[in-house]
């Protein structure tokens, strides 16, 4: 009895003599297909770095041209205020030059006036002087001393002089100085000036010469 051949067994067996060459080529482009994505893997991850970095660099030149700006504005303000600095200095400088030769005018002109004032107060006296060389009344002679003497009270009133009131006012230190102490007779006269050796003056309310006094203790 002669075999009968199966056209559809005989297709599978050609299927199954194929299916190692297939699979071979589907392992083959599995394989590659990996390959690929591993490199495609490192050139992104290599991308990704270099994009990081880029970055980091860009910010770290944007901050570095920043801070270049701001320390050249620094240096900028740093010689514009010494610039002005020196200026200020140098008019304080002439400001108290010109002050203090305007002081020394100052105090010039007001001794000048305080002498052209006792001029005519030292005339008074030279014509005195030679007058009392003949004369034999002595209440002429007193007479024209105290003339003299109220005419030089009246140069220091225009210049603000007056005399510092002391005797039988209580001791003050701010405008009397002891140079003798007495025992108070009473309890009423303890720090009273009872006598005045020297005058003392002030001017416009500033002392010029204090008034030496003795004071009873």
């Amino acid at each position: 009895m002669n075999e009968v051949e199966n056209p559809n067994v005989e297709e599978t067996k050609e299927n199954l003599e194929e299916t190692p060459e297939t699979t071979d080529n589907m392992t083959a482009e599995t394989s590659q297909s990996v390959t690929e994505n591993e490199h495609g893997g490192d050139r992104n991850g290599k991308e990704k770095g270099k994009s990081f970095f880029g970055k980091k660099n860009d910010k770290l030149k944007e901050e570095n041209e920043k801070l270049t700006a701001k320390v050249e504005e620094l240096e900028k303000a740093k010689v514009e205020l010494n610039e002005r600095f020196l200026r200020l200095f140098s008019e304080f400088d002439n400001y108290k030059k010109r002050t203090a030769k305007e002081r020394l005018e100052l105090i010039e002109t007001a001794s000048e006036k305080v002498i052209m004032e006792l001029l005519p107060i030292i005339d008074d006296f030279e014509r005195a002087i030679a007058a009392n060389q003949n004369v034999t009344d002595l209440q002429s002679v007193k007479d024209g001393f105290d003339l003299i003497y109220q005419k030089l009270l009246k140069v220091l009133t225009r210049f603000s002089v007056e005399e510092i009131p002391a005797k039988g006012e209580k001791f003050d230190t701010d405008l009397h100085e002891a140079v003798a102490h007495f025992p108070a007779q009473n309890e009423e006269d303890k720090d009273t000036v009872i006598d005045v050796t020297e005058k003392g003056y002030k001017m416009k309310d500033k002392v010029i010469r204090y008034s030496k006094v003795v004071v009873a203790n």
